[in-house]
């Protein structure tokens, strides 16, 4: 498969990408999309389309006859409680199917129609969304946000007026990576999350890829905003509707209220066990929102690989479509000389496989249990969706990189579901200066509890509310961020994260300096400092 690298970022839950490394890329810094021509070549005669791997009907029946023991080797690997597979060749599908459970408590099967939360996933759902937008002539790519979401700015005021809808589905407007994420973790709702986006710094506008939730729900809200609709309203009328895909929406409570749902597993003393508290990510909708099942999901694949066409009719103008799944920006440059460098299009990882034919990808986790990805070869015509309900661990990136061997070179050059699952191990690292420290054995004395107390102002996350309640320090921030602040040694206390975007064993410093706390955890991008 190539020289791969993985990225799982904190923030709204490893909400992952995938990329495969190119072995080119085109950056395209400018507002304005590619123009695809009007008769696109055919493999036959365009070079650009050649490659080395020749994807025979004969390899996919292999590769197809595998999907269940790659399965039920990732299960066992990981202990993942279900999963679901679906395949798509020239226009049919060709697999489709359940294995495990949908929750350990039920003990119910997973079977082609049990539907999943998609995390990242919903990236690419949403910028098909955009694309039937276009061609409704409610917005074009170049369209910036500031044009229909009233209010939106961003620190420099020049990108704040001229970002695209194409530069957010992109990641390319200056943001750091995941910005906003730590405002939904803390309680904000999607309207103070994007108005707040105007207090971080800027790296440079159109410059810099920097993967994000809140960049794309921006544009996602701006379209929505223009046809006057909610995002979910939108997503229904523009893309599930019309497909057939009624076993998807853009709403966490349509997710909650399917009989037929897998719940989310997270591993606790070596098991899993069901979430008690699945996620839950409306605020980011159009980033991280959606969920579905292989039946719909193949649907849309389907569509994608037939260049917008559904049921023999143009469903998306190519024009619209083939821009997000271009490349638009490179991921970042190859770590080692002879490396591929992976780009990325509108909601779309873009990629070469080590054969030469271009990979259009994307994967979707939450820590909080959910693991997707859909990967497509299209000029073989080929696609893969593997949904899975366990945190993390790269079962879904597993089993899709080993179908996409064996269709490609007749086998598995490499144990991708091993590969995976360490990639993913190491992402489960707690988050602190202090992780593995005992705290001191005869720490200095602390201050009279009530010489802490008060309210610390913060422009990005709003104020922190420090109170004694009976012999503790509390902090609150946000509207629902609460913990418990325990002594350190002198100013210096610590608070225990535990979230989406905080893994298990997490601590951070509160640092009390007269009127300035500093919250480690939320300093990251040294926005953490509060003053009373």
């Amino acid at each position: 498969m190539g020289a791969i690298t993985a990225r799982v970022s904190r923030g709204t839950g490893i909400l992952l990408f995938i990329g495969l490394f190119a072995t080119g890329c085109t950056f395209v810094p400018a507002a304005t999309p590619p123009t695809p021509s009007a008769s696109p070549p055919t493999v036959n005669d365009d070079p650009s389309m050649d490659a080395l791997a020749v994807v025979t009907q004969e390899q996919v029946d292999a590769a197809v006859e595998d999907i269940p023991d790659a399965v039920r080797d990732a299960m066992e690997l990981s202990g993942t409680p279900g999963v679901a597979v679906g395949v798509v060749h020239d226009g049919e599908v060709v697999f489709a199917d359940g294995f495990g459970v949908r929750d350990v408590d039920s003990g119910k099967p997973v079977d082609a129609d049990t539907v999943f939360a998609m995390a990242s996933v919903s990236k690419s759902l949403g910028a098909t969304v955009v694309a039937r937008a276009i061609d409704e002539g409610i917005v074009k790519w170049t369209t910036p946000v500031s044009s229909h979401l009233e209010g939106f700015t961003l620190a420099d005021p020049y990108a704040g007026e001229n970002v695209t809808i194409a530069d957010m589905y992109a990641h390319r407007s200056g943001l750091y990576e995941h910005a906003g994420d730590e405002l939904e973790e803390i309680g904000y709702d999607r309207a103070a999350i994007l108005e707040r986006l105007r207090f971080i710094p800027l790296e440079p506008f159109r410059a810099v890829y920097h993967y994000g939730n809140f960049d794309i729900t921006a544009a996602g809200e701006s379209v929505a905003w223009a046809t006057g609709e909610d995002w979910a309203d939108l997503s229904e009328r523009l893309l599930y509707e019309p497909l057939g895909m009624s076993s998807t929406s853009s709403r966490f409570a349509d997710l909650e209220s399917r009989d037929n749902r897998a719940l989310g597993h997270v591993q606790r003393d070596g098991e899993w066990v069901v979430n008690p508290e699945q996620r839950q990510p409306d605020e980011q909708s159009p980033a991280g929102g959606a969920s579905s099942n292989v039946t719909d999901m193949l649907t849309w694949t389907t569509m994608l690989l037939a260049a917008g066409e559904h049921d023999g009719e143009v469903f998306i103008e190519q024009s619209s479509l083939l821009p997000a799944m271009s490349p638009q920006i490179p991921m970042g440059a190859p770590r080692q000389f002879g490396a591929r460098a992976g780009s990325y299009g509108y909601g779309f990882n873009v990629s070469t496989s080590t054969g030469g034919l271009v990979d259009v990808n994307h994967s979707g986790a939450f820590a909080m249990g959910t693991g997707t990805v859909v990967k497509m070869l299209p000029a073989a015509g080929l696609g893969i969706v593997v949904l899975s309900n366990a945190a993390a661990n790269g079962v879904a990136e597993g089993v899709a990189s080993r179908f996409m061997d064996i269709a490609q070179f007749g086998e598995e050059r490499r144990d991708w579901v091993s590969f995976w699952n360490t990639v993913f191990a190491g992402f489960s690292t707690p988050f602190g200066s202090l992780v593995g420290e005992e705290p001191p054995g005869d720490p200095e004395p602390a201050r009279p509890l009530a010489e802490y107390a008060g309210s610390y102002a913060n422009e990005y996350f709003g104020a922190a509310e420090v109170v004694v309640q009976g012999d503790e320090l509390v902090l609150r921030l946000g509207p629902t961020g609460e913990w418990t602040l325990e002594h350190w040694s002198g100013d210096e206390f610590v608070f225990r994260p535990l979230s989406e975007n905080a893994n298990p064993g997490s601590i951070s410093k509160a640092t009390f300096d007269a009127d300035t706390l500093v919250l480690e955890y939320f300093d990251q991008h040294e926005l953490g400092t509060f003053i009373r």
